[in-house]
């Protein structure tokens, strides 16, 4: 969502409080303030609204950035990413709801800062599934309430602890307790005291090479010419069916087939069934006597 009037820069942290400052002259609105801005936003696409509802909230994405300074980041940058998640929020809103706008964008500022962290605290990924990010933005906290503020490994009866409470393995919870305490190491750095070699040189490329690349292009452009192939031996209207069901990637409804030809949904679904066995018999035949044939030259 773009606005017509940009938002205040968050520039270097020794400019920080200059901004908070600046985001200060933005007023709070009132519930109806809110409820009439949502609204033009919503159903005219009023951009000057949608800027109103942005601005009046920077100072809870300032604030919510303010909580996450343990992992080393430019707040500045945290307040950026945040406020993309004000505006995501502002643009899918719905003030029919019941609830302030606040309330909703909090998740999506959170959401925004989170993703940013995870991309950004560590060269080595740090695991992007739900629980992963649940452990990694609360093993500090749970940490700091059992006051276990010593470098190294948990104790076992630490670790069991906020393993239950996460509800995560307990070798989720050492392995990132490991992660967190141990600093990024430069891959330029060298392997052995007398600087022959770099880390670098270890490292695997997992790209797929050229020969792997050509082999996977090859079998994909086969694979279409037999689909190809074998779509003609459909009619034309099996050939339509089948298609809008099953090889478009916004399949189309039976009930929106069933009023094209004026048949029922039944007798769609009846045909886009039959279609497809005759198409994967035809290609079960392609399939045989090309093996066929590759045997007879060989």
């Amino acid at each position: 969502m773009n606005t017509s009037v940009a938002l205040p820069a968050v520039g270097p942290e020794n400019n920080l409080t200059r901004y908070l400052q600046e985001i200060r002259r933005f007023p709070l609105l009132t519930p109806d303030e809110e409820l009439s801005l949502s609204r033009r936003w919503r159903d005219e696409h009023d951009l000057k609204a949608a800027h109103r509802l942005v601005t009046s909230h920077l100072r809870l994405v300032a604030k919510i950035a303010m909580s996450y300074r343990g992992y080393g980041l430019p707040i500045s940058e945290l307040i950026s990413e945040g406020n993309i998640g004000m505006m995501q929020a502002v643009r899918r809103f719905d003030p029919e709801r019941g609830f302030r706008l606040a309330t909703y964008a909090m998740w999506w500022i959170r959401a925004a800062m989170q993703e940013y962290i995870l991309h950004s605290w560590s060269l080595v990924k740090m695991g992007t599934t739900a629980a992963q990010k649940k452990l990694f933005f609360n093993l500090r906290r749970l940490k700091g309430q059992m006051q276990a503020f010593e470098e190294g490994d948990l104790q076992p009866e630490q670790v069991n602890q906020i393993a239950t409470t996460l509800g995560v393995p307990e070798q989720d919870v050492v392995s990132m307790n490991r992660r967190l305490a141990a600093p990024d190491h430069s891959l330029n750095a060298p392997l052995r005291l007398d600087g022959e070699g770099e880390w670098q040189d270890w490292l695997v490329d997992e790209q797929d090479t050229q020969e792997d690349v050509l082999a996977e292009a090859e079998e994909m452009s086969g694979r279409k010419a037999l689909l190809a192939e074998a779509l003609k031996t459909l009619n034309e209207r099996e050939r339509h069916i089948l298609t809008e069901r099953r090889l478009k990637e916004d399949p189309s409804t039976l009930e929106a087939l069933s009023h094209h030809y004026g048949v029922s949904r039944e007798r769609i679904r009846q045909i886009e069934a039959r279609a497809m066995e005759k198409l994967q018999k035809a290609m079960a035949e392609d399939v045989s006597r090309h093996r066929q044939a590759q045997g007879l030259e060989s």
